[in-house]
This record gives C-alpha cells, sequence and structure tokens, in this order.
C-alpha cells in the first residue's frame, strides 16, 4: 500500500501541515498562522489550545487541497516543533493554567541570573550541556509554578504536566493517552542530562519542578501513539517520527556524518553541526544538544542559536510596514550598492550565541539624513548573515577549521541577495535544496524509520535534492562590513 506522511511543522509564527510520498516528494501544503502575545516588555506568548486547534485545521486543509483522503494509501503523522516553548497544563481538566511561554520570552532572566549568582553555571553545563539562559524552557516553567496561583500547589499534587508543544500535541491527538517528548526536545530544557539520557533529579530540584510533571523520554524513530486527528480519519493513524525543528533539519539536510552541518532561517536560526556518538562538552558560545538519535543510537551536535533573523524581516513587515512580505526586500535592497553605514543589531529578546545576552535590548546606529529605506532593509538582511558569521567563526574552530559547505534551509533562503552574501561573508559555499521545510522533512524521514519503511541512513540520502550552491565572490569589503557589525554589537553589550 501506498505510503502518505502528513508532517506536522509547529513554528514559533504558525503551524504548518505537509504531505509526503514514500519517495520524500512533498505533494501538498497548508499553513495556519497563530497570534502572538506580548503582554510585558521580555514576555512572548502563544495558545497552545489555538496551536492544537489550528494544527487540526491545518491538517483538514491539507486533505481537501491534495484531493481528500485516497483509500489506497496508509497515512501517518509526523511532527516537527518549535523548541523550549513550554506548555503547562491539568491533566484532569486538559486546560494549561497559562499561555505557553515561548522560547523567546524572557520573563525567566532573573531566576537565570540568579542562579549563575550561586554558581551553578558549570553543574547545568555539564550535565545538560546548555547554558543557563531563558532561551531554554526550566525557567519559563519554574515562573509559571511559583507565579499561576494555585500551580505549585497542584503540580505538587501530581495534577500538572510540562512539556514543549510537540508534547502537548501529542498528548491531545492521543486524547490524553501518551505524555511523551523525544530526546532533541527533552535536550533543549536544561533539566535533561545528556551523558544519562534521562530527566535530571538535580536539576529538577534546582528549578523545583516535579518529576510527576515530566513526559516519557522516547528516540526520534519511536511510534508514539495513535489518532484519527479529531476525527478528520476514520480509523486511527501513527504518529511516528518526532524531533525539534532544528535537528529536523540536521536530518532532512542528510547531516549524518560528524562535520557536517546545516543552518536553519526561520524566525530566529540555529547553527548546528554533527560531532558524532560522544556529547562533547561545547566550546564557549555554543551549547551541546542531541543532534537525533536513530536506530539505537544518538547523535550529538554543537549548536548555536539566533534568537531574531526571519523575525526581524516580520517586524519590518508587520509593525514598521516599510514592505507588505519579506520577498519585496530584495529589491530596495540591491538598488543601493550598500548597508550606508547602517547596522541594526536585532536584539528583540536579547542576544543568542555567541554572546548570550538576554538584557541586551535591539539598536540601529549608523543613521544619517542619507539613509534611504534601502538602506535600512538592507542592513536588516545583512544583519542575519553577520549573526551566522558570528556562530560559524566559533563553529569552525571547534570543528577543526573552516566548514566545506554550509546547507540551509527555511524561507529566507529564497532571497538570493542573502545566500550570496552569506556565502561571500562566511568564504564558503552556501548550499539550498529543495525542500524549503528541511525540518518537515527530517520528521518524515524519522517516520519512515519508525515503521521500517527505510533500513538505514544510506536509503534515504538520495531524497535531498540540491537546487542551488551560492559560491562566494571576492567581496574585498567584507571584512570591513564585518567589522562594522561586531563594533555596532559592542556598543551595546558594553
Amino acid at each position: 500500500m501506498a505510503q502518505r506522511i502528513i508532517a506536522i511543522d509547529q513554528s514559533t509564527s504558525s503551524t504548518k501541515a505537509l504531505l509526503f510520498d514514500e519517495q520524500c516528494k512533498m505533494l501538498a501544503r497548508t499553513n495556519v498562522d497563530h497570534k502572538q502575545y506580548y503582554p510585558q516588555t521580555g514576555w512572548v506568548e502563544h495558545d497552545a489550545e489555538e496551536i492544537y486547534s489550528n494544527m487540526i485545521e491545518a491538517i483538514r486543509q491539507l486533505i481537501e487541497v491534495s484531493g481528500g483522503q485516497d483509500s489506497q494509501c496508509q497515512y501517518s503523522l509526523a511532527i516537527t516543533n518549535q523548541r523550549e516553548t513550554a506548555v503547562v497544563w491539568n491533566k484532569n481538566t486538559g486546560k494549561p493554567i497559562a499561555h505557553a511561554v515561548v522560547w523567546q520570552d524572557t520573563r525567566g532572566a532573573e531566576c537565570c541570573r540568579e542562579l549563575r549568582s550561586l554558581g551553578y553555571a558549570k553543574r547545568v553545563f555539564d550535565k545538560s550541556g546548555l547554558l543557563i539562559d531563558p532561551n531554554f524552557s526550566a525557567s519559563g516553567i519554574k515562573w509559571l509554578l511559583d507565579n499561576m496561583e494555585g500551580a505549585r500547589e497542584q503540580a505538587q499534587d501530581g495534577e500538572l504536566l510540562m512539556g514543549t508543544i510537540e508534547t502537548w500535541l501529542i498528548w491531545k491527538l492521543t486524547g490524553g493517552q501518551v505524555h511523551a517528548t523525544d530526546y532533541t526536545n527533552a535536550s533543549r530544557t536544561m533539566l535533561f542530562n545528556i551523558h544519562t539520557m534521562q530527566w535530571d533529579d538535580d536539576l529538577l530540584q534546582l528549578f523545583n519542578i516535579p518529576r510527576t510533571m515530566m513526559p516519557e523520554l522516547k528516540p526520534c524513530d519511536a511510534i508514539y501513539g495513535e489518532t484519527t486527528c479529531e476525527g478528520l480519519f476514520t480509523s486511527p493513524i501513527q504518529i511516528a517520527g518526532i524531533l525539534g525543528d532544528s535537528h529536523g533539519a540536521l536530518v532532512g539536510q542528510m547531516c549524518f556524518q560528524p562535520g557536517s552541518g546545516k543552518v536553519t532561517y526561520g524566525t530566529g536560526s540555529s547553527v548546528m553541526v554533527n560531532i558524532g556518538e560522544k556529547p562533547l562538552s561545547a566550546p564557549a558560545g555554543l551549547v551541546t544538544s542531541v543532534g537525533f538519535s536513530a536506530f539505537g543510537k544518538t547523535y550529538f551536535g554543537y549548536e548555536g542559536n539566533i534568537y531574531s533573523t526571519g523575525a526581524t524581516l516580520k517586524w519590518i513587515c508587520d509593525q514598521l510596514q516599510l514592505v507588505g512580505k519579506p520577498s519585496e526586500m530584495e529589491a530596495l535592497a540591491t538598488s543601493v550598492p550598500d548597508n550606508g553605514g547602517v547596522y541594526i543589531v536585532p536584539a528583540f529578546s536579547g542576544l543568542g550565541a555567541p554572546w548570550w545576552k538576554s538584557d541586551v535590548k535591539g539598536g540601529i546606529l549608523g543613521l544619517t539624513f542619507a539613509t534611504t529605506k534601502a538602506h535600512f532593509l538592507r542592513a536588516a538582511l545583512e544583519s542575519i548573515a553577520y549573526q551566522i558569521r558570528d556562530l560559524i567563526n566559533v563553529m569552525a574552530r571547534a570543528t577543526g577549521g573552516r566548514l566545506s559547505e554550509i546547507c540551509a534551509d527555511g524561507g529566507p533562503t529564497k532571497n538570493q541577495f542573502l545566500m550570496q552574501f552569506q556565502a561571500d561573508m562566511l568564504d564558503t559555499p552556501v548550499v539550498c535544496t529543495e525542500v524549503d521545510d528541511a525540518s518537515a522533512l527530517g520528521a518524515v524521514i524519522m517516520n519512515g524509520f519508525a515503521r521500517g519503511l527505510w533500513k538505514s541512513f544510506d536509503e534515504v540520502v538520495g531524497f535531498r535534492k540540491v537546487t542551488q550552491v551560492y559560491q562566494p565572490q571576492p567581496a574585498p569589503e567584507k571584512e570591513t562590513l564585518y567589522q562594522g557589525w561586531r563594533n555596532a554589537v559592542n556598543q551595546l553589550i558594553k
């Protein structure tokens, strides 16, 4: 029977549903946006119930646009998701106790500062591979338990559950029967020990989070349960293949060998390189996470996360309304020969790797009366490439030299100016592939591994189709431009 795999890509701004066949060819795609909540400065929230409803709606639309369910096909569901965004809900009522705390949210900053001041940074880093930072889930969960009325008592009584978004979706899809997560998402919480591959009692105690709240841990290539997707399917289909979005992109870009790496351009951006089967301690500015787990083995990765890349472009469209959509930026940005001395440091939620300064605010430097909208838009696009270079420089030193190529995915890869500027700035080829949604492809591959469609990494490598390679061009001014970026950042972090 032919296979049809529905991949859910639940991102920071929307929920996508994508339909793939057994050759990993994408057949159809739908997208449903969800609301962003900013109740206070530094707070970013999502409505977890809205996200679940949107996922079901995206699947319904997907079935419709693909011509309806095919009785000759076997369907299954895979999930990749925004990481670190934390949901806490009551297992009896099925209701979240509050909006989800998004990975961009900084309300846990004070908790993190206190733990660092008390000398816990090394302990957390050694166990979890992560820095103590509000980007990761633990401080947000602690804040909810400490500040939502009755939450601490309910948690102590075993009434509350927690999870990142995929855990919430699985729990809802299975009618509350399955409370589980995969190793990749777990490794982004600050509560998971990457050496024992278990929730760590010491870390749970440090953040005062009861173990009873924690989901079951599973590899990425596991079968998680069954669902009818709220009756969209008359018979239950399997949920199989779960991993965080950055990890999904690592798999979707076929980075199965140590030393291979990728850049995902999304709301934020992730640079990750496969370091093999040992959780090596990350160099300054990076963290160590589970890269992916399959066929009984776990592969780890060095990673650096940038908080605002695609989000910067969305801010320019939605808040400043300088253009209607990001795709309109390229023509304007290339209408001027350079940035006119303008640098945008998009620290809307602080600066992520390699700076890890959650209290820094964004800035625009170098404005003059000669600055035009085109200069501003060019500076916004360039800020993405500069931030990626910051990370690649650290990554290259950690892995013993310049990377031979960078595999790129995500919506901004359609911007040819950005991709060429990125290649020039890195002096490294940037390889773009056929599927923009590499995270979804990674989830599909894990789904196939879980369900026995493919028996090895070698069987799926050919599914990756390169569409364009941006070769670095001579750019004598690039070091001057990059130094201007570094000077701009240094002015903000003094």
